[in-house]
């Protein structure tokens, strides 16, 4: 373990809660890491501590970020490793208020329980508020629709587990209280949720189907962009099959293994065949075919229930203009 006092032998500060939380605002809980422990990384060994809690292992890692956790009294990193005797305390800080606002914004509901709502996003829309979109985003549209949505993810991301780009559209699934928040989140970092995409592409793929596995960072000329690089990358895997081909465009089904941000859209221009109307990544040739706006739909998605664990998989069709455009590459 790479920090100060950490053998067992040290005595803990007799303050083990860390300056950067305030007295009052959170909840303490400390124990012994045990000789059968040892060894074991900081945020999975307190993960696991608190999972009756539903904390998940994201969440330890965003509460050792700011200086929430301490090892016998001092800062400790995620992957740290625990030794026997280390002494663990947690100050859980109150869920922050919420600060987006309730808009009375129509929703397409395809699925609500207690513990989960899945929604089909249109094009255009916002998954959470930033700036530049303060407002009409589907958080906006979710406090007036649910009154339980989970707070772990902060103020401006209630619910939010995964998001979909503005110019996407598709299926997107919210959880409505912690326990689903930290089941929906393992099951994305497990690779276990389904998540297939329907995209039409600029020009004619011969291959039937592959898998593009290639890391993503963000451009060094520009931090907004994302680009395959080996340089601060993230691994990143996404699987291809075609679907029809056409003159000039082919329509792809494609399943996230992996869920970078921009990842498909990046994906696709690296290997040649960029999304058509995509504005960022989509090339000059505005040939649009009537979109308004990049063809890429979040087709179909599945997951444990967080509760029961049944699996359930739903299915939305493709926008209006989306399938009018592939009604008129089929009339060529």
């Amino acid at each position: 373990m790479t920090m100060e006092n950490n053998s067992k032998n040290n005595q803990p500060s007799e303050d083990l809660a860390l300056s950067s939380i305030e007295e009052g605002e959170s909840n303490q809980v400390g124990w012994i890491v045990e000789e059968h422990q040892a060894g074991v990384r900081a945020d999975k060994h307190i993960a696991e501590e608190l999972a009756d809690q539903s904390v998940s292992r994201s969440q330890v890692q965003e509460w050792i970020r700011i200086g929430a956790i301490s090892v016998n009294g001092n800062q400790v990193k995620a992957n740290s490793k625990l030794a026997e005797g280390d002494q663990i305390v947690v100050v859980m800080p109150e869920p922050e208020p919420l600060e987006a606002q309730p808009e009375n914004i129509p929703l397409e509901v395809v699925y609500e329980d207690s513990d989960v709502i899945v929604i089909n996003k249109p094009r255009g829309m916002v998954v959470h508020p930033a700036v530049g979109h303060p407002n009409g985003t589907v958080v906006n549209a979710l406090l007036y629709h649910c009154k339980d949505l989970s707070g772990i993810n902060g103020v401006m991301r209630p619910g939010i587990v995964h998001r979909i780009d503005k110019d996407t559209s598709g299926l997107l699934m919210v959880a409505k209280n912690d326990l689903a928040h930290a089941s929906l989140a393992e099951q994305l970092k497990e690779h276990t949720v389904t998540r297939k995409y329907f995209a039409l592409v600029y020009g004619v793929m011969h291959h039937d189907k592959g898998t593009i596995d290639a890391p993503i960072g963000r451009a060094n000329h520009d931090r907004k962009l994302y680009v395959v690089t080996e340089k601060n990358s993230k691994h990143s895997v996404t699987h291809f099959a075609v679907l029809e081909r056409f003159d000039e465009y082919t329509l792809l089904e494609l399943k996230l293994e992996t869920g970078r941000t921009h990842q498909i859209r990046v994906h696709m221009k690296y290997i040649g065949f960029p999304l058509v109307g995509d504005p960022v990544y989509g090339g000059k040739s505005g040939r649009t075919l009537g979109m308004k706006g990049q063809a890429l739909h979040a087709e179909v998605l599945g997951f444990k229930h967080p509760r029961t664990g049944e699996y359930l998989e739903f299915t939305t069709p493709i926008p209006e203009d989306m399938q009018h455009s592939l009604d008129i590459l089929r009339t060529r």
